[in-house]
């Protein structure tokens, strides 16, 4: 018994010293579990931190400056409120020559200066923005280096369906479209639909990428496909690529595009049509009318229906006005009158490309106000421009043509599906 309870002494005082050896370096090793993990956590922080760039240059270590220019201001003006030398505003200037034009800054255009963090704020970077995606950059060393950029442009798919009611414009700002793919939609349906003559119940399907900057729409459309019903008939309008060029087709595969244009301008609304027995607004007596009046403003761009040679340029006091006669081909003649002002280069004898900008609306010679008398002969006989047939440019060949059904029956598939 006694030799028992000196068993359980010894075992307790073993015990004790086991706990008082051992303690310090098991709590040593937890300091440095502690420690390691510490470490570890600074280390995944930092990973973890990101770099903001603007225009390309990180901008942490800068303070920002954003401005809009103003009236009767320009680089040296901007700069010079930051102490920039008139002497370093010439260096700058100079080296921008061959890049870009420091004369051209415009009213109203985005402008940016990094400078330093210290007590002078001394400019780093200017960045001054031309248009909605390019940005010219002036950085402030020795050099003085100068550089283009441009920001990142982002691509997102839509689709809709406008129905007209007044007008093209009208229904895409009603539809809350973007107005201006009425513009893109008139391109590419400018062979085979007269857009001053769109009914009220028309409708377009189209299925288009709009490119963004930074959030913001870019007026850059791509008309992946559209269907334009036009008084009760269906006009397709589909993208493929024959002969390493891109172009619209029907669904048939006959081109849209045609040897001539179906209105010299892009945007207005027909004043007069065709006749041989009209009541001149200006001499008050009847007369024929052998063309169509398009009602626009002045300085609207004018465009030849066709590829052709100028004939004449001349002005007719009594009648015409400053005009235009470009002959097409040996049947077709036209004629583009009441301009208030010829394009830069139109002579006799110069040829011209179709939707080439030939003159300007106006109201010069008999006319009540600006608009476009726009006339067509065959084989030297006035027609009705309106009623002017044209004959379609290369179909989809026949070996393109299976490859051609299977982009056509996919995109359409997608439009109806729109409605």
């Amino acid at each position: 018994m006694k030799k028992t309870k000196w068993i359980w002494i010894w075992a307790a005082i073993g015990l004790v010293l086991g706990i008082i050896i051992f303690w310090p370096s098991n709590r040593g090793n937890k300091e440095a579990i502690l420690e390691a993990s510490a470490v570890e956590e600074v280390v995944d922080t930092t990973e973890q931190q990101q770099i903001h760039y603007k225009y390309g240059i990180p901008d942490e270590n800068f303070i920002i400056e954003e401005g809009i220019v103003g009236k009767n201001e320009n680089l040296s003006l901007i700069l010079s409120k930051y102490k920039v030398s008139p002497a370093k505003i010439h260096e700058i200037s100079q080296r921008c020559k061959d890049i870009f034009d420091v004369r051209s800054i415009r009213r109203g255009q985005n402008y940016t200066l990094f400078l330093a963090q210290d007590s002078l704020r001394t400019p780093e970077f200017f960045i001054y923005e031309k248009n909605a995606l390019e940005y010219v950059v002036i950085d402030f060393k020795e050099t003085a280096d100068v550089y283009v950029g441009k920001k990142d442009i982002v691509t997102k798919e839509k689709t809709a369906n406008i129905i007209i009611n007044s007008n093209l414009w009208n229904a895409m700002v009603d539809a809350q479209a973007d107005p201006m793919l009425a513009v893109t939609l008139s391109d590419i349906y400018a062979w085979s639909i007269d857009f001053y003559g769109i009914a009220k119940g028309d409708s377009v399907r189209v299925l288009y990428e709009q490119s963004y900057v930074e959030d913001k729409p870019l007026q850059d459309f791509n008309v992946k496909a559209a269907i334009f019903t036009n008084s009760g008939k269906d006009f397709y309008a589909i993208p493929f690529e024959q002969n390493e060029k891109l172009a619209y087709f029907d669904e048939e595969g006959n081109s849209l595009q045609k040897t001539f244009l179906k209105a010299p301008l892009k945007y207005s609304r027909i004043s007069s049509g065709f006749s041989n027995n009209r009541f001149h607004p200006v001499l008050k007596r009847y007369r024929a009318h052998h063309g169509v009046d398009y009602a626009a403003p002045t300085g609207t761009e004018v465009h030849t229906i066709g590829d052709g040679v100028v004939v004449k340029k001349a002005y007719q006091a009594n009648g015409g006005g400053n005009y235009v006669t470009i002959k097409h081909n040996s049947v077709y003649t036209t004629t583009y009158m009441h301009l208030s002002k010829f394009a830069k280069g139109i002579q006799p004898g110069k040829r011209v490309k179709q939707g080439d900008v030939i003159g300007y609306v106006g109201s010069t010679g008999l006319a009540t106000g600006p608009h476009l008398d726009f006339r067509v002969y065959k084989n030297g006989t006035p027609i009705n421009p309106l009623k002017m047939s044209s004959t379609p440019k290369e179909p989809i060949s026949p070996e393109n043509m299976p490859r051609f059904i299977q982009t056509r029956d996919s995109l359409v598939k997608i439009l109806k599906q729109t409605l």
